[in-house]
């Protein structure tokens, strides 16, 4: 009869231990679609956060932006580009053999963001790298341009020439 009662209640013991487990389990459950709920939430602020930061640090009325990208590559193995913006240094990059190799496949960098008045500019980007036959190769690139009350994007782009077997480095405005 001990033995009986016993068992009853080794069994009675099992099956809290059990609905306890299955509630723990379905908390556990409930919490981890919280987390990632709010994990959501964050990346979405934080990339609200991010534009709005660009959208004040870098209006659209005096927003300039240039970018850099390759066509083909076979006469130049770019390693770094200098940008000067009316006489003074704005930026410069040094570029590893991974992030040249993705220009190569089509990749576009944002090389400068900045802020210019409305008016004429001059604009100068300086490529150094590996041209023709192994060769140190240092080119210029200068557009003049006037900027408006929008936006302006300018593109770097570098280009091989198969006629005379040299690159060719283009400014372009985007219209």
């Amino acid at each position: 009869m001990k033995t009986k009662k016993l068992s009853v209640c080794l069994t009675a013991i099992g099956c809290l231990a059990m609905v306890a487990h299955a509630e723990e389990r379905t908390s556990f459950t409930n919490l981890d679609g919280e987390v990632q709920n709010l994990k959501k939430e964050l990346m979405s602020l934080n990339r609200d956060l991010f534009i709005l930061e660009e959208e004040l640090l870098f209006p659209a009325n005096t927003q300039v932006s240039v970018f850099v990208s390759m066509d083909v590559g076979e006469y130049f193995a770019l390693d770094s580009v200098e940008l000067k913006l009316n006489g003074k240094k704005v930026s410069s990059y040094l570029y590893t053999e991974r992030e040249a190799e993705a220009l190569l496949r089509g990749g576009v960098q944002r090389l400068f963001v900045g802020n210019l008045k409305a008016g004429d500019h001059e604009l100068v980007a300086v490529f150094t790298g590996m041209g023709p036959n192994n060769r140190e190769y240092r080119r210029g690139a200068t557009l003049e341009f006037e900027k408006t009350l929008s936006p302006k994007f300018v593109e770097l782009k570098i280009e091989d020439q198969t006629r005379n077997m040299q690159p060719e480095f283009a400014v372009r405005e985007w219209d």
